[in-house]
Order: structure tokens, then C-alpha cells, then sequence
């Protein structure tokens, strides 16, 4: 009976995730949330020359906040900043090229960043799906390498520089799709049974959910928030998912929708009346675990999952400095 109800309520989740969710959900939002000037403020979005990282950096662009785009291909970046600026007039966008699934190459940036710039708000949006276990030229597994270590490393490599900001905040673009998955810190590599990327992509989802959580405790001058977008027409998820954009295309959200809960949680004043570290979907906190689901972790898993990725960070380190 738990198992129906559970899936009944799942199912009933799925339909909110879709454009009609959205538009119901936004009945109830507060334009004046996010129509202010934010002009002095630095933002940084990883993954920001498409999709919801794209949408949310012209967004905060349009409200004259200097931006900072980290991408991975240099090409697609330099068109993306291209259009941002001449959509919003906004001049104060700057270009920074990262890979990352490249731990040592996020640490490079992150050193040099710190010393040429301020920062108010950390978008960590960056994110990859690959359906077959990749490794990278470090021996990681792609999926782990991007969504999991390099949200890390970013976020921990830029905290001192956070913690000496008015306002300072970050947020996390997640996935609802962490909701059917359990914490694993026995295989962070997916090295064992058979590989699939979808789940990989959703136990990494639930890592940054753990993350945040453990984040927002060490870190108190920092508001930290996580969310998910609901699902949108990305390019990623058109390449990643094809089966389940054909099915999906008429039922999803646009980009702008996607991205609507990261800009709110980057600029408006009622994001950080909430406390840091919750789960966000339509601008508002929504559980982390599916009612009756044995998807909690216990606090010796969720320290070792910190303990396991700061290894990695600072072996990572000393590499990128020596």
C-alpha cells in the first residue's frame, strides 16, 4: 500500500514538473520578487552559454548585474555572450573558458578569479548526462567529475571570496529526479553492476542536495539554496534524453520557466528569509525525499561524502599548483 501511495504522489509530482505546473505555480508568485536593479552585484554562472544557465544570465544581465559566464566550449560561449549583451545592453559580461570535469583547470580559474574579482552569488547551473561510463583524462567518471566533484571544487574554491561578500549567496540547479535515489558514497564512480547514466545523473542530483545541506551548516554568512527547474526544452536534455523529449516536447517548460526559481533565488529579497540549505521548485522549499521512501541517508554517510570529495579537491590542488 506504501508503495502505491508513494507512486501515486510521485506521478502527481511529475505533472508539476511540466509547463502547465509552472503556470499553475506562478498564479501565486510576486513579480516585484524579481524586478530589481542589482547593478554593483557580481554573478557567476557555470554552464551559461545555453539553456537555463543562458536564460538565467540574461535575466540577471537585463537587471544590470555584472555577470561572469564559465563555459566549456569557447565557440558556442562567445555566441551566447554575444547575445546577452545585445538583448540587454548589459556590457559588464566577461567570458571565462573552464572544463568542468577538469578539477585542476576549475582550481587554475578559481585562484586567478579570486585575485582579479568580486563575487556576490555562485550559480553552480554546469551539468552533464553521458549515458555510457566516460572517463576523464584524470580516471574519473565524467558524470561525477562535472556534476558532482566540479560543483564542489568550485563552490568550496570560491567560498573565502563569498564570505567577503554583502548578500552572499549560491545556488545549485538540481533535478527532481534525485527524489528515486538514496545517497551511495560506496560507489561515487559507478564502477560497479551496470551503468545508467540516468541514475548516475540522479545520484549525482542527490549529492548536490547533501551538499547544499552540509554547506549551508559550515558556512553560516553564505545563504545556500538548491532546486529544480522542473523540465525544460534544453538542448541538454534534447541530446541526453531523446526518448523522453519525443515523448515530452509538447509539455515542457521554456527556458525562461526553467531557469524563473534560480534567478529568484539570486536576486529577490524573500529567497533569503529562507533558511539556507533547502530544496527549492517554483519559488518555494519543497521536501528532499519522497513521502515513505527509503531515500534518507545517515549523518556518517553524508560526512564521508565531504570528507571523500575534499580528498579529491585538495589532491586536485596541489596538482594544479605544482
Amino acid at each position: 500500500m506504501s508503495w502505491y501511495r508513494n507512486t501515486v504522489w510521485f506521478v502527481k509530482g511529475l505533472r508539476e514538473y511540466t509547463r502547465g505546473g509552472y503556470e499553475s505555480a506562478s498564479k501565486r508568485f510576486n513579480p516585484a520578487d524579481v524586478e530589481v536593479d542589482v547593478a554593483g552585484r557580481s554573478f557567476l554562472v557555470t554552464g551559461a552559454n545555453s539553456g537555463i544557465g543562458k536564460a538565467t544570465a540574461k535575466e540577471i544581465a537585463r537587471r544590470g548585474g555584472t555577470v561572469h559566464l564559465v563555459c566549456r566550449n569557447k565557440e558556442r560561449a562567445e555566441v551566447a555572450k554575444e547575445e546577452i549583451v545585445t538583448e540587454t545592453g548589459n556590457q559588464n559580461i566577461f567570458l571565462h573558458i573552464v572544463d568542468l570535469s577538469n578539477p585542476k583547470e576549475i582550481w587554475k580559474f578559481a585562484e586567478k578569479f579570486q585575485n582579479e574579482h568580486k563575487l556576490n552569488v555562485l550559480i553552480n547551473n554546469a551539468g552533464c548526462m553521458v549515458n555510457n561510463r566516460e572517463l576523464t583524462e584524470d580516471g574519473l567518471e565524467k558524470n561525477f567529475a562535472t556534476n558532482t566533484l566540479g560543483t564542489y571544487i568550485m563552490t568550496t574554491a570560491l567560498v573565502p571570496l563569498l564570505e567577503k561578500a554583502a548578500d552572499a549567496r549560491v545556488i545549485t540547479v538540481s533535478s527532481g529526479g534525485m527524489l528515486v535515489q538514496k545517497l551511495n558514497v560506496s560507489d561515487l564512480q559507478s564502477e560497479s553492476g551496470t551503468f545508467d547514466g540516468t541514475m548516475v545523473y540522479a545520484q549525482n542530483k542527490r549529492q548536490q542536495v547533501v551538499l547544499t545541506e552540509q554547506w549551508a551548516k559550515a558556512h553560516r554568512n553564505i545563504h545556500f539554496s538548491v532546486m529544480h527547474p522542473g523540465w525544460a526544452d534544453t538542448p541538454a536534455v534534447r541530446s541526453s534524453m531523446p526518448d523522453f523529449y519525443e515523448r515530452m516536447k509538447n509539455s515542457l517548460r521554456t527556458e525562461a520557466q526553467g531557469a524563473d526559481t534560480v534567478l529568484w533565488l539570486a536576486v529577490s529579497a524573500e529567497a533569503t528569509k529562507l533558511p539556507s540549505g533547502l530544496f527549492f521548485q517554483d519559488r518555494q522549499p519543497v521536501p528532499t525525499h519522497l513521502p515513505l521512501a527509503y531515500t534518507h541517508s545517515p549523518p556518517e554517510d553524508e560526512e564521508k561524502l565531504m570528507e571523500v570529495l575534499e580528498e579529491f579537491s585538495q589532491k586536485f590542488k596541489s596538482a594544479s599548483l605544482g
